[in-house]
């Protein structure tokens, strides 16, 4: 009876609980999307709205990239026009849209697009051809390689935006004669190749051994065209220039002549003409040379300066070309000296020892630096005639007292040398002659001084004694006088005691 009841329960709890989540559905469900419900008073009331987002594993998205490029022809020389063909594909897991490809200026220039070409969706492992007219640039001379910058822009389905860059390269072929295969058995196409005018400086000089502040000057340029067509017109600008306007068809001179006013002339300035030279004409191989007349600046410091020259001039098709070249002129700052006597040497004699009175001046704004002082020269032996100068200030002076001995009478020229050290650490001389007037050396005779018979003296002739005389001598001993030879009488001398006129004096007594 009691188990009766305990299952009578137990099915009376489960068709309650049954009936009670069929009452609650509704509202779970009206909260699950959004919806308001009453509560029993008939008032609305908010319900939270939960969106779940959808999550993808990979992140997929397009990627545009170039599969293959090639040019219409087989050489590409300056000028030369032609058509590019590149080959885009889509490497990536979702589909491109919106695609651009920019091509950028530079070494080639695109035509008829403006350098933009619109390509079609790609689907995932898609394929598209684009092609792009360019015309390679003018000023490719002495390149073997030009390069064209390519950007692709596109978006994938949902907006996001995407951008790749690529370099597309190309070599340039130089005076190569390519045949052109056809479809038909015709006669093969040679096409000529772009030939220009180029204009080279091979040499230049100065008609001064070395260019100083504020020092005049001719600069000789020699120009040659090695270039592969006739330079018409050629126009030399000094410090660098172009032609203002380009020549048009049947143009004899480009309209607006040359720019030559900006030019660098800061320290080198020209003189009684411009800076502007018309050369004329220059044909295949030709050379010519220009002349200009030039001053350095006297605020030029010694220095190697360059020198901007720039050469305008047109081909047979009025096309204008500038070339623009740099030599190098190399400015010194020597010492400013001179070499003279401190006082008039006068005449030197011959044979005999003399003193040479030198003076070494610096004229110069600044001090110089110098080494040894030297005097030289040709016919006389010299000596104490090295000195070491050193620093030497502006305006001051320097002696050299040397010693020379003429050989013989004339013209005696002076050599004097003093030695530097440039601005470009290269030893120098500044070297100075002078000359000296050298006489016969005088004749001794009587009345030198010196005592006879001896070194430096003159010894007077002497009259042979005779027998009377030594006679007279012995008794003029005896008696206490002079015995001694007689000796002939000297002008300006007073006779010896005992000769006519002179009076002798007493004896002197013996011991």
């Amino acid at each position: 009876m009691n188990h009766l009841r305990l299952i009578t329960l137990a099915v009376t709890l489960f068709t309650l609980c049954i009936i009670s989540s069929m009452s609650f559905a509704p509202a779970r469900l009206a909260f699950a999307q959004g919806t308001d419900t009453e509560t029993a008073t008939g008032e609305p009331t908010a319900t939270l709205t939960v969106t779940p987002q959808p999550t993808r594993d990979n992140y997929l998205r397009p990627l545009i990239v170039v599969q293959s490029y090639k040019a219409s022809v087989s050489d590409i020389t300056p000028g030369r026009e032609f058509t590019l063909e590149i080959k885009l594909g889509n490497e990536g897991k979702d589909t491109a849209t919106n695609i651009v490809a920019i091509f950028t200026s530079g070494d080639f220039f695109p035509r008829e697009t403006g350098g933009v070409v619109a390509v079609d969706d790609l689907v995932p492992g898609d394929k598209q051809k684009i092609t792009q007219p360019l015309t390679t640039a003018f000023d490719l001379w002495g390149k073997t390689v030009a390069s064209l910058p390519v950007t692709v822009n596109y978006t994938d389905p949902t907006g996001a935006a995407f951008s790749e860059s690529f370099t597309i390269t190309f070599p340039i072929a130089w005076g190569r004669i390519v045949s052109y295969a056809t479809p038909t058995p015709t006669p093969t196409v040679t096409p000529t190749a772009f030939l220009r005018p180029q204009l080279v400086i091979t040499s230049y000089e100065s008609d001064v051994a070395q260019l100083e502040p504020g020092g005049q000057f001719v600069l000789t340029v020699n120009v040659q065209n090695l270039g592969q067509a006739t330079a018409k017109q050629v126009t030399m600008i000094l410090g660098g220039g172009g032609a203002t306007g380009d020549g048009g068809s049947g143009t004899s001179q480009p309209p607006g002549g040359v720019s030559g006013g900006s030019g660098d002339l800061t320290n080198f300035a020209p003189l009684e003409s411009s800076n502007v030279q018309s050369l004329g004409d220059l044909p295949v191989g030709g050379a010519l040379t220009a002349d200009q007349n030039l001053i350095v600046n006297v605020s030029t410091n010694p220095g190697a300066y360059p020198l901007k020259i720039s050469f305008t001039y047109v081909d047979n098709k009025n096309t204008i070309f500038t070339d623009d070249q740099v030599i190098t002129l190399l400015v010194y700052g020597p010492p400013k000296l001179e070499i003279s006597f401190y006082r008039d040497p006068g005449a030197f004699p011959a044979g005999m020892p003399n003193m040479l009175p030198l003076q070494l001046v610096n004229l110069g704004r600044k001090s110089a630096l110098l080494g040894n002082m030297k005097v030289t020269g040709e016919g006389a032996d010299f000596s104490n005639n090295v000195i070491l100068i050193g620093n030497l200030d502006a305006g001051g002076f320097f002696p050299l007292d040397a010693t020379v001995i003429p050989y013989q009478a004339g013209a005696l020229d002076l050599t004097i040398t003093v030695s530097y050290t440039d601005d470009f650490n290269q030893t120098q001389q500044f070297v100075q002659n002078l000359s000296l007037e050298v006489i016969e050396a005088p004749i001794e005779g009587p009345g030198f001084e010196g005592e006879p018979g001896t070194e430096g003296g003159v010894e007077p002739p002497t009259a042979p004694e005779s027998f009377w005389q030594k006679v007279v001598r012995f008794f003029r001993g005896l008696i206490g006088l002079d015995s001694g030879v007689a000796t002939p009488e000297i002008p300006g001398e007073m006779p010896p005691p005992g000769s006519e006129g002179v009076p002798v004096g007493p004896p002197l007594k013996g011991p």
